[in-house]
């Protein structure tokens, strides 16, 4: 594996402290054990040939499987209670875990959870270092090295500062929305999150003005203060940060999906409630009602 990341036997083999001849000769052993060729040689350069790709895309997952096993197993024999630990982007609130956590908090009362932020592209390389047991974003994709689920839906408002104009309004329609401004904590293109509430209002018939929020990792209703954007966001309806933003519902709102990653070829115990579609979230967090939990693995 230290070959196909690298592509350089050198850098392969000071990673691994090992001999440039360890590596190669463990490259055509492991070659003719399979009867393929696994590199292509060009001159002083390498590529994975095809076989090669697939052995790389196949092994890293049960080679992180291999690890968090071990893990697991140096736990049990120091007899650590069940802790799970649950990452999460900025784009899914402190509110939103503990509410999706409950299944495994009923079901587990004397487990360890711990919530941790992160950025979105910490997830899968925190899930993989086992620094995180799940990972929790808005997402529907699934990263080439993790499993996946769909796990929950969650009703969107959008928030304002308490000077807009929609500041007033007990509620707001979509319609209401065309000609504002939307912010966002991407960019469009490179955010899957960004994309869908793009998409959102384009569902909606309108293509909304955008900027990109240029403060990361504070509470989402931050992002609307000082300003005359809005977001779309999970808080419930109502006045946040001291009266500075305000928390309206839509009526018929858009739902946002909330995905879980995990490592492909394990399972923690603790997971299972999660993943079987048990939860019961409170009002405005919901299961997606109209079709069943979409798992990849």
């Amino acid at each position: 594996m230290a070959v196909a990341e690298h592509l350089n036997i050198t850098r392969a083999a000071e990673q691994l402290q090992l001999t440039q001849q360890a590596v190669s000769s463990t490259i055509k052993s492991l070659e003719r054990d399979l009867r393929v060729p696994l590199l292509s040689r060009k001159g002083r350069s390498i590529e994975l040939t095809p076989a090669g790709k697939v052995l790389r895309d196949g092994g890293l997952p049960i080679l992180d499987a291999a690890e968090a096993l071990v893990r697991a197993t140096r736990a049990a024999a120091a007899r650590e209670g069940d802790h799970l630990i649950i990452a999460h982007t900025p784009a899914i609130s402190s509110d939103e875990v503990f509410d999706i956590s409950e299944p495994i908090r009923r079901a587990f009362p004397q487990a360890s959870l711990t919530a941790r932020q992160c950025f979105p592209d910490e997830l899968v390389p925190a899930i993989r270092a086992g620094t995180a047991t799940v990972g929790l974003r808005r997402g529907a994709t699934t990263p080439r090295d993790v499993a996946a689920a769909v796990v929950a839906y969650t009703v969107l408002n959008i928030a304002v500062s308490a000077t807009h104009p929609l500041a007033e309004k007990k509620m707001v329609t979509m319609h209401d929305l065309a000609g504002e401004s939307l912010i966002l904590w991407g960019p469009p293109g490179e955010s899957f999150y960004a994309d869908f509430l793009m998409a959102v209002c384009r569902r909606a018939g309108f293509e909304p003005k955008n900027v990109v929020n240029h403060i990361q990792g504070t509470a989402p209703t931050t992002a609307v203060i000082g300003n005359d954007h809005f977001a779309f966001v999970t808080a419930e309806p109502g006045r946040y940060h001291h009266g500075q933003c305000v928390v309206i519902p839509i009526q018929d709102p858009p739902m946002a999906p909330v995905q879980a990653l995990w490592l492909r070829h394990t399972m923690p115990p603790l997971l299972h409630p999660l993943l079987e579609g048990d939860l019961h979230l409170g009002e405005g967090r919901k299961l997606r009602p109209d079709a069943p939990r979409q798992t990849v693995t």
